[in-house]
């Protein structure tokens, strides 16, 4: 029976041809008889379909100035339609390939890319999520909200990513479903303009472009991905010790700032302390200078001075050294794979997406030949979480026996869990068991169990590492098929319903497990003893809910109870005081106040302080001249000190709150208190002089000249310990600050 006495709809008939197609060239012979056998294919095709229907009006655009319609913008040009759900890492995939052909084919060429975007998760349909999509994502070509999948339904499209090219009439002429069609998109392409060139039917009119990265305020950091930190060795170790590495005494973090493509690194009172890459996207490895990197995502500490870095699309990852000062490949070469099992070394070895990394030490699981297991040495293994393939991988840095007595050579990097599927099944054996996108992992040492963040299933799994198996802790449906089993619900186990969490963060003095629950714009909480799932209710320093905006990676400090926050789509980092569940940005200090000592710096008188920890409130009443005031943004101060005992007990930065002055309305009024917990001494012994200082980072405006302009300044306050000193301080300093200098009163 022939297909065309069959009812089919248009996709499934324009799916056949192009499968019948796909074997055909397969069988030819060399690229001339290809050549023939698609431009037999396109005189057959292009009077095969009628032209879609008209784009519906109100959906909403991007990146063009006016909405784009069929008869006015689409006439004579060959279009791809790209429908994609900006979650989903196998529509991440083919933007490359899209990004080749712009650049190979322009508008004018006739060649029109748009988006379609056909939203999974509720939280996708917002157009201003989609904003944040594109701009994080570099996609320059159009795109429109199908927010109620009008398009989608119309064209019966089946799932995502699928690729509808168009002629010039607007007719149907190819379909390529799901990824990895590189080569066929590129020859069909230009088989296609080659044919409707040739026939006259290709127009060079332009399209009136307005690219959304434009719209990005200028930031410091842009979309950051995810946060780690290292624990402390020694807090009483000076910052450089005999072995060279740096830091060592204090708290240190890692930033992917992947809308950057770089890593930062950076000390608890927001000092960057590195710059690692460049912002322009690049895959190289060198010093901190050359060395590139492309949309990294997850970063871990190994020791004081090694961080390993998921370098997502360049599909890579790489190891930082902050003693030398350079950036090496590990693992991937920089080219997207496809191998579900792996097996090879370093480099060889190809990866696709790896989206978080973390270090993990075990002995070899064959005890058998050892008689004391203690006596087995530690073996370092890197865990990854390979979204690529839906996978867990690990990278083993030593030769050792894994799971049921397999032995992996040192540098080897492979497949440990999940089957390449993407579901959400779990398995007492790790190979059948499956993934949906998994994107954050968290470790429990003692317990040796790993967390992780299964986005596209929006659950919270685990693998437990001592034998492999996965096991279900909150979120999803029983059913591992159904990947749609999202929502915002705080219950126990499978009945919380979480939407696509991309962080976790291990609490292990509190059994407690943190999620980034994204799409919900939540920091959630799960207790590990019951599974049960809570909302974290943070509150900012007036007291009102915090609401944040795709958080996407989470870390506890090591030192007390503060949880960092990548708060991903308002590109900065939060910090809260879990104690209080009150937060605070984390400010973050670069290269313009590199040389600090050059601000202008005043200094109070000094404070009498009892070693055995006196508590001490600073405030600070900052008042502008007649004629000066605060401009409406943020106005921040930060505690600058190396020193880790005060880091470790105090919160390190905040913003002055701002009123205008009731007995002049020409100036404003601004108030900051900095609290301190004094560290204490050894038996009361007094522990040496030292001084606390607070730099103010504020913007003011001029109302008679029109100009707005910073004002940078450090207040140093005098600290003297002793056994005589009070245990409780109050103290506070008037400044008044105009265009040319600050005073103390």
């Amino acid at each position: 029976m022939d297909i065309n006495d069959c009812e089919y709809d248009m996709l499934d008939l324009l799916a056949y041809n192009c499968n019948q197609l796909t074997v055909q060239l397969r069988e030819s012979k060399n690229a001339d008889e290809q050549e023939k056998i698609l431009d037999a294919y396109l005189k057959k095709i292009d009077k095969e379909f009628e032209p879609i229907n008209e784009i519906p009006e109100g959906l909403e655009w991007f990146n063009v100035t006016e909405p784009l319609t069929l008869n006015r913008d689409l006439k004579g040009k060959v279009v791809i339609l790209d429908f994609f759900t900006y979650c989903c890492i196998n529509c991440m995939h083919i933007l490359p390939d899209l990004k080749k052909l712009e650049q190979r084919y322009t508008i004018e060429n006739g060649l029109l890319v748009i988006g379609v975007h056909s939203a999974k998760f509720d939280n996708e349909k917002d157009s201003g999520n989609i904003l944040s999509a594109i701009q994080r994502y570099n996609i320059t070509h159009p795109v429109v909200n199908d927010s109620l999948s009008s398009l989608w339904m119309n064209l019966n499209i089946k799932c995502w990513p699928t690729l509808l090219v168009l002629g010039p009439r607007g007719n149907p002429i190819f379909v390529l479903m799901g990824e990895g069609h590189s080569q066929r998109l590129d020859k069909y392409t230009k088989a296609a303009l080659q044919f409707y060139e040739a026939k006259a039917e290709l127009k060079t009119h332009s399209i009136a472009l307005n690219p959304a990265s434009k719209l990005l305020k200028a930031s410091l950091l842009k979309f950051p991905g995810k946060i780690a930190t290292r624990q402390l060795r020694n807090a009483t170790t000076s910052d450089d010790d005999s072995s060279g590495s740096k830091f060592i005494g204090s708290e240190l973090y890692a930033v992917s700032d992947s809308g950057n493509n770089r890593i930062l690194v950076f000390q608890a009172n927001g000092k960057i302390v590195e710059k690692i890459g460049g912002k322009e996207i690049g895959f190289a490895d060198g010093n901190f200078k050359e060395a590139r990197f492309n949309s990294p995502q997850g970063v871990s500490f190994y020791g004081n001075d090694i961080i390993y870095v998921a370098d997502t699309e360049n599909h890579a990852i790489r190891e930082i050294n902050l003693t030398t000062k350079t950036v090496d490949t590990i693992a991937g070469h920089g080219k997207q794979g496809v191998d579900q099992s792996g097996g090879l070394i370093g480099t060889s070895q190809e990866i696709s997406s790896p989206w978080d990394v973390l270090n993990f030490r075990t002995r070899d699981m064959d005890m058998s030949f050892h008689a004391d297991g203690e006596a087995i040495p530690e073996r370092d293994i890197i865990l990854i979480a390979m979204a690529g393939t839906h996978q867990i991988w690990a990278i083993f840095k030593d030769e050792t026996i894994w799971w049921k007595f397999k032995k992996f050579s040192e540098g080897s990097v492979a497949a440990i869990a999940g089957n390449g599927h993407e579901e959400n099944r779990n398995n007492s054996y790790p190979q059948n068991s499956a993934f949906a996108q998994p994107s954050g992992l968290a470790l429990a040492p003692k317990t040796k169990e790993l967390f992780i963040a299964d986005s596209e299933s929006s659950s919270i799994r685990k693998l437990v590492l001592a034998d492999g198996k996965v096991l279900a802790v909150a979120g999803g449906d029983r059913n591992p098929l159904n990947l749609f089993a999202f929502g915002d619900v705080d219950a126990t186990g499978i009945n919380a319903k979480f939407q696509h969490p991309l962080g976790v963060a291990y609490d292990e003095k509190e059994h407690l497990l943190y999620v980034a629950d994204t799409y919900n714009h939540k920091i959630k909480v799960i207790d590990l003893a019951t599974n049960k799932v809570s909302t974290c209710n943070f509150k900012d320093s007036n007291g009102d809910a915090v609401v944040f905006n795709e958080p996407a990676g989470l870390c506890l400090s090591p030192c007390d109870s503060r949880l960092y926050i990548c708060n991903t789509n308002n590109h900065s980092i939060d910090v809260v005081n879990l104690s209080t569940s009150t937060l605070e940005p984390l400010i973050l200090f670069f290269d313009e106040l590199k040389a600090e000592n050059q601000l202008s710096t005043l200094t109070t008188s000094k404070l009498l302080v009892h070693t055995s920890g006196a508590k001490i409130t600073l405030e600070f009443v900052l008042t502008t001249k007649t004629g000066v005031k605060f401009t409406d943004a943020p106005q921040k101060w930060q505690l600058d000190t190396l020193n880790v005992r005060w880091q470790a007990c105090s919160v390190t930065s905040g913003t002055v709150s701002l009123k205008q002055n009731e007995t002049d309305s020409k100036n404003t009024i601004g108030a900051a208190t900095v609290e301190l917990l004094a560290p204490k001494s050894a038996e009361g012994s007094a522990i040496g002089n030292e001084s606390v200082i607070i730099i103010f980072k504020m913007s003011l405006c001029a109302d008679d000249k029109g100009i707005c302009f910073p004002k940078n300044f450090k207040i140093s306050v005098p600290i003297e310990y002793s056994v005589d000193g009070t245990t409780e301080i109050n103290k506070k300093t008037k400044v008044t600050i105009d265009e040319q200098k600050i005073e103390l009163a």
